[in-house]
């Protein structure tokens, strides 16, 4: 009834190298073959014609002319034809041997009249022409999403590189400065170095003749003989207020001064790096945003203040609407703000806290269920643990030093730069910061107050003005 075809490639073709635009067309054709292969008229007896449409009511093909009655015959014309296909057991319920008109839905499957009488009687079947358009219409959209995706990622990479620009004359002004400065230091050392080697020199040869001229004042009296006049002349040079006791005299060897200057220099690039530096803490807050906490997204042991800016961890579970966006076992709460470029910055007090989570969450993390904290999950946080144990929770946890116990911290994200950065707000400092990262997902401000500990923990976290 039909017949297949395979192409088999020429030696042209095996021999040359599609464009992947020309193999894509390829594809699609290929694709399209595939959907309407050529078969052949049922009725033609000699010289077979090519089907032109497929009657799905007598299950046979046909060619322009032995399709014919279909058009003029009033009982021909009830039946249903589609464009020949060679695949016509697909369209036929192996069942009932009778087209696929109607979808069920309940079932998501194609049916026949006949399905309806008997099991799929009291489904909801629609016909199958509804069912298409409503999925063409889904698969529309889908395009559209997509399109309206990549335009969205190519304008964030238009505004990384304008944001680029606008970044390389301060950055270009910094290094310009510290070069600078590093040059003059570096003349200045160089020039007082000579300078102390010269000093050292001539003081080297004045203690050298004075040295000489004590050495021939003693030879002179150890060879004398007169032994009052022996006695008369030690006592006299002991005496001589010039003489001097030569163990305590040292000559500096220029090392320590080095060493000194050096110091002293790093100290003031240290001060220079952060009021220059684009990760200051002078820098990011110019990029603060007002964040506030999102309800929709917090645990149920979690209680939120009226304005959206504090947040701590009870012991009662709360009656919350179930919602996809609520973290069900994790204690943890995001803002209502969201960031899918450039830089943003917010500071949170963590004062009285035992133990605390602080950070940055992609926007498609599951929220049911544990989670990793981990870059490779999409999470950018660092911790405290133990009421003094501080942690970077890289993909292997880093264990941070910290001199002093921060009080409030600021975290700062560089949307494009893949960088996330957390600072100690009152004593300026920087504690640790994510470098090279690479975000997909809209990145949103992640809070974790912690289990109150039995009172130990009970301190709010509490999102702060930038000032």
């Amino acid at each position: 009834m039909s017949q297949k075809r395979t192409h088999s490639p020429t030696g042209e073709e095996k021999g040359k190298k599609k464009k992947p635009e020309e193999e894509m067309k390829r594809q699609h054709k290929a694709m399209a073959s595939s959907r309407d292969p050529p078969v052949f008229c049922d009725i033609c007896d000699e010289r077979k014609q090519k089907a032109v449409k497929t009657c799905l009511t007598c299950q046979s093909f046909y060619c322009d002319s032995h399709l014919e009655p279909h058009h003029r015959v009033p009982r021909l014309k009830k039946h249903t034809l589609i464009n020949a296909v060679e695949n016509l057991e697909d369209y036929i319920c192996q069942k009932h041997e009778r087209p696929l008109e109607l979808f069920c839905r309940d079932d998501q499957t194609c049916v026949c009249l006949s399905c309806t009488e008997g099991e799929h009687r009291t489904h909801n079947t629609v016909p199958i022409e509804e069912e298409s358009r409503e999925k063409k219409t889904a698969v529309c959209q889908m395009i559209q999403d997509r399109i309206k995706k990549i335009q969205e990622i190519q304008h964030s990479v238009e505004l990384g590189k304008k944001n680029t620009e606008k970044d390389k004359s301060p950055s270009d002004m910094i290094f310009n400065v510290l070069i600078g400065y590093i040059e003059r230091c570096r003349s200045d050392r160089m020039e007082m170095i000579e300078g102390q080697q010269k000093a050292a020199e001539k003081q080297t040869e004045d203690l050298i003749k004075e040295l000489q001229q004590e050495i021939t004042e003693l030879k002179q009296l150890s060879h004398t003989d007169d032994h009052l006049h022996l006695i008369q002349m030690s006592s006299s040079l002991y005496s001589r207020p010039h003489t001097k006791n030569w163990t305590e005299i040292r000559i500096d060897s220029g090392v320590n001064s080095m060493y000194r200057a050096l110091a002293q220099l790093k100290k003031t690039l240290d001060t220079i790096m952060e009021k220059l530096s684009p990760t200051g803490l002078k820098f990011v807050q110019n990029y603060a945003v007002d964040v506030t906490l999102d309800p929709d997204t917090a645990n149920p042991y979690l209680n939120l203040s009226d304005d959206g800016k504090q947040v701590s961890c009870g012991d009662i579970e709360q009656d919350v609407p179930k919602n996809p966006k609520r973290f069900d076992v994790v204690c943890c709460v995001l803002a209502k703000q969201g960031f899918s470029s450039g830089r943003f910055y917010y500071e949170v007090q963590v004062k009285g806290k035992t133990k605390w989570d602080l950070g940055v969450i992609r926007e498609s993390i599951n929220r049911k269920g544990t989670i990793r904290l981990s870059p490779d999950n999409g999470v950018w946080t660092v911790i405290l643990r133990n009421e003094n144990e501080y942690f970077a929770c890289e993909n292997s946890s880093v264990s941070l030093s910290l001199r002093v116990k921060p009080e409030k911290v600021g975290v700062f994200v560089d949307y494009e730069e893949g960088l996330v950065s957390f600072y100690d707000v009152e004593s300026r400092s920087h504690l640790y910061s994510f470098t090279a990262q690479t975000f997909t997902d809209k990145l949103y401000p992640f809070f974790n107050p912690c289990p109150n500990g039995k009172g130990k923990n009970s301190n709010p976290l509490i999102i702060t003005p930038v000032s």
